[in-house]
């Protein structure tokens, strides 16, 4: 369990619909304070904390006195519409009193799927950090259906997790954990303390059905788990009424189910980095910028490019290559080619003059840069 969250300093929190809304009776107002005061807590320790927390349709549905969860669509819509203006005004407000900013932040898989509304997420969330303001996340279940006929939040808190790279994934559910089958059915049912996430035996205990408000169930967890571990985070699953939970584990204690990633952060993204074989395009450098990347762990500035090589859009992995035509490294480009061009060999000062805009003030910031 340690193993799991040890010295872990930037974990995404995941809260499902029955804890937050007490089975649907509307947002749980002394539950949610629980959490918002224990994630203080962690940021007071240190610690950056995103939550990702379900709920808008199960409020909306007690708003607007709806008693079963609707099957049609524009109702699924209307009922997030209603519910999401409860929902960020209660974790405002017990966010504040423990003098915590926060924001709201509506996503959909599609903003993760796609690699320049994946970096525009990514900057955003990630200033909101160092802003010392906790992002509150859901999913836009307002706009797009298949989120709700489909999709469910242990799924978005694991691409979170990759989105920010967090060290760990905290999945707080009803139950107090995973089991090799279900208790209420088999009185032979062991308790998973510890396992390696993406374990396929994981996804044979799991069972399939979630409650009547939300729509996960024990195998979203698992499967979220093994999509964390991706990255590099671990994921714990723990029941979220167990009192100050989140301060106990990261002070290390064992609770619930910790589901380990088998690769270390680091070397997970240089995995993902390196499967990059075929790059859309490349950047050739001065050996002052090699300098900077190679002995001082710099990120990739405009004014170290002396030449811009193919076509490749924000978002694209690209080779980073000396004047001797070495590959230095690979990154994620933060500007086109065409935009690359325009601001090579000028100080990040006139990107705004030359583009009209600044995405990042670097070309490739040094956590989406994998040297070679």
């Amino acid at each position: 369990m340690s193993a799991a969250l040890l010295g872990a300093r930037r974990i995404v929190v995941k809260v499902g619909s029955s804890l937050v809304t007490n089975e649907g009776r509307g947002v749980d107002a002394e539950a949610v304070g629980n959490w918002c005061r224990q994630m203080a807590g962690l940021a007071a320790q240190g610690c950056e904390v995103v939550m990702v927390s379900s709920g808008a349709i199960a409020e909306g549905m007690k708003r607007l006195g709806w008693t079963t969860r609707p099957k049609e669509l524009p109702e699924l819509q209307a009922a997030a519409a209603v519910g999401q203006m409860g929902l960020a005004q209660m974790y405002e407000s017990k966010l504040s009193e423990h003098g915590m900013g926060s924001a709201q932040v509506l996503l959909t898989h599609a903003d993760l799927a796609d690699r320049e509304r994946y970096l525009n997420a990514r900057s955003t969330l990630l200033t909101l950090l160092g802003l010392k303001v906790l992002p509150v996340i859901n999913e836009n279940d307002t706009v797009v259906n298949d989120e709700i006929k489909f999709g469910d939040n242990d799924t978005l808190g694991a691409l979170v997790a990759n989105l920010v790279e967090a060290d760990a994934l905290i999945i707080l559910t009803d139950q107090k954990g995973l089991y090799s089958a279900d208790p209420r059915k088999d009185p032979d049912a062991r308790f998973i303390d510890v396992a390696e996430a993406g374990d396929p035996a994981l996804e044979r205990m799991a069972g399939g059905a979630g409650s009547s408000i939300g729509r996960g169930g024990m195998i979203t967890k698992v499967l979220a788990a093994k999509r964390a571990a991706g990255s590099g985070a671990s994921t714990v699953i723990a029941w979220g009424r167990e009192p100050d939970v989140l301060l106990r584990l990261m002070a290390g204690e064992a609770i619930g189910t910790a589901l380990l990633a088998g690769t270390p952060k680091l070397a997970a993204r240089k995995q993902w980095m390196a499967d990059h074989l075929q790059m859309r395009g490349a950047v050739v450098i001065d050996d002052g910028a090699v300098i900077k990347l190679r002995e001082e762990g710099k990120s990739l500035l405009p004014i170290g490019v002396v030449e811009v090589q193919g076509e490749f859009h924000r978002g694209d992995v690209i080779a980073v290559r000396s004047s001797a035509g070495g590959e230095v490294a690979r990154g994620l480009a933060n500007y086109s080619s065409a935009e690359a061009r325009l601001i090579a060999r000028k100080p990040s000062s006139q990107i705004a003059g030359l583009l009209g805009y600044v995405a990042e003030p670097e070309l490739i910031h040094r956590d989406n840069l994998v040297l070679s």
